[in-house]
């Protein structure tokens, strides 16, 4: 029999998803809105009877729950960019934040805002170019 060849597949390191759906978060863009609820998170596989959770880079559909009266009960697609629970680096080091934030975006990965508020997480900035051209700073 012929040797297996390892095929290396370019996958994205594990981190704790640690906002579940129904969570409230922090937007961090000056687009108006203040929170957040997690009402959906894209590419979910999960199991019977887990809620669908997300972590930081993740794309998440989101309600308005405060903010202007045209915004309010509407409904955004969303990055996480900051949470609260330890994020573990390659390089073993773990880094927390002081709130869970994300950022509203179009559908097509552009930024509904012009500025974030806070710094974002370097997963995140991997992720979405759009973010991290708009970030203040990246940690």
């Amino acid at each position: 029999m012929p040797a297996k060849a390892k095929i290396q597949v370019a996958s994205r390191r594990y981190i704790t998803r640690a906002l579940p759906v129904g969570a409230t978060i922090v937007c961090a863009d000056n687009s108006g809105a203040r929170t957040l609820k997690i009402v959906m998170v894209q590419g979910w596989k999960g199991r019977l009877s887990r809620l669908p959770a997300a972590t930081v880079g993740d794309q998440v559909t989101v309600v308005v729950e405060k903010g202007p009266p045209e915004l309010q009960k509407q409904t955004f697609p969303a990055v996480i960019i900051r949470q609260k629970y330890a994020v573990r680096r390659p390089n073993g080091s773990r880094i927390t934040f002081e709130d869970n934030a994300a950022v509203i975006i179009t559908p097509e990965g552009e930024m509904k805002g012009t500025d974030i508020k806070g710094p974002v997480a370097s997963e995140a900035a991997e992720r979405w170019p759009r973010v991290s051209n708009a970030a203040n700073t990246i940690v």
